[in-house]
């Protein structure tokens, strides 16, 4: 293994909350790029020297080295930075996938998505700025004026076009960027509760909230009018349950494919990080376990 990233899904593995559970004892981490060096005499699509990723979640990716069957990884080019390849199969392929299966969107759609200083944000952020697509981003507020403009200028140059917290979200002067920009087509939940419904008020008739993650905790309430008078459809996405349903890889090379094009045009970056070598893992899950931590935590492995 070369790089993990932690995931906040790994730390709800780790508590036994997620649902996929694997057997005791267990390696953390669904997330993470190796190096080939050795292969066995069967395998021919693989040889030394060669980036992959696991196939599927669950496949602990927090260890220096494995050895598996080849089918339970897949190839990915070696001249992307590690970063990148090491955050490549969660977070941008969500983006990639939410982006593309839910709504037919054109060059000059606005979607709305809450929780987008997130991993997945950041990558819908790039990714939507590459389709030609308005991003309208939600973040919480922060304890200070000065970190909410950091993170503001830092999801604006990300390619993001409006950024506003929640509670701005029902100010008159939000709802005034409609005169210039039509109505979301597509919005994208992490959070739940309150900030989910806010989000789902601003679609337009037709739409479609995709429900992705649920850091609040708290339900998504969805108003009895926006189903029934506005046709707004109600969705979850999960990129584990995805993978699970491919028959044929190709639909997921294409998006590998893509998604590392945009990476070496400088149209798709790693999020914020921070590398710590693996012996430092417990202080790098105290980071990710912050509310306000905006850099990624990613575990780099020594030869």
């Amino acid at each position: 293994m070369l790089a993990s990233p932690i995931n906040p899904a790994d730390i709800n593995m780790i508590q036994g909350v997620y649902p996929i559970k694997p057997p005791l004892p267990a390696v953390g981490g669904n997330e993470g790029v190796g190096e080939v060096v050795s292969v066995g005499l069967q395998v021919s699509d693989l040889q030394p020297g060669d980036w992959v990723i696991p196939a599927d979640s669950g496949w602990g990716t927090w260890r220096t080295h494995a050895v598996c069957p080849a089918s339970e990884l897949r190839k990915i080019p070696n001249d992307i930075p590690l970063e990148a390849a090491a955050t490549l199969a969660v977070n941008p392929c969500t983006a990639y996938r939410m982006l593309s299966d839910f709504q037919h969107l054109q060059p000059g759609d606005t979607i709305v998505q809450n929780g987008a200083n997130s991993g997945v944000g950041q990558a819908v952020i790039q990714i939507a700025a590459a389709r030609g697509l308005v991003t309208i981003n939600v973040v919480r507020n922060r304890p200070d004026r000065s970190s909410y403009f950091e993170l503001e200028m830092y999801l604006k140059g990300l390619g993001g076009h409006y950024v506003i917290t929640e509670e701005g979200l029902r100010r008159q002067d939000f709802r005034d960027i409609f005169k210039r920009l039509p109505r979301p087509k597509l919005a994208l939940n992490c959070v739940g509760g309150k900030s989910a419904t806010e989000i789902l008020r601003h679609l337009e008739t037709g739409g479609t909230m995709v429900t992705y993650g649920g850091m609040s905790r708290q339900p998504v309430t969805v108003p009895t009018g926006s189903l029934i008078f506005q046709d707004i459809k109600v969705v979850g996405y999960w990129m584990t349950q995805w993978n699970k349903r491919q028959t044929d890889s190709q639909e997921s090379s294409e998006m590998l494919s893509t998604l590392c094009d945009y990476v070496r045009q400088g149209k798709l970056q790693a999020p914020s990080n921070v590398q710590v070598p693996i012996s430092d893992y417990m202080a790098a899950i105290n980071s990710t376990r912050d509310a306000f931590s905006t850099k990624k935590q990613i575990l780099t492995m020594s030869s």
